[in-house]
């Protein structure tokens, strides 16, 4: 599992977007976590972390990776 810390969402639209955004890198199993509260995401996959980044800050979100 890889975990992201993303900051900046602030409506149940940004949690969905983020969620197409991860679902959509390839190597992605499935999106398990996106939650604005926790400013979090969780995914289970063999995908490159900085993709995960890259594709979350495509959206205009700060974010690292937290685990991989």
């Amino acid at each position: 599992m890889i975990e992201l810390k993303i900051l900046g969402m602030t409506c149940g639209h940004c949690e969905a977007s983020v969620k197409t955004a991860l679902a959509a890198v390839p190597g992605v199993e499935r999106v398990m976590v996106v939650d604005r509260e926790m400013e979090r995401a969780i995914v289970k996959d063999d995908a490159d972390p900085q993709a995960l980044a890259a594709a979350v800050k495509a959206l205009g979100y700060a974010t690292e990776v937290t685990s991989a």
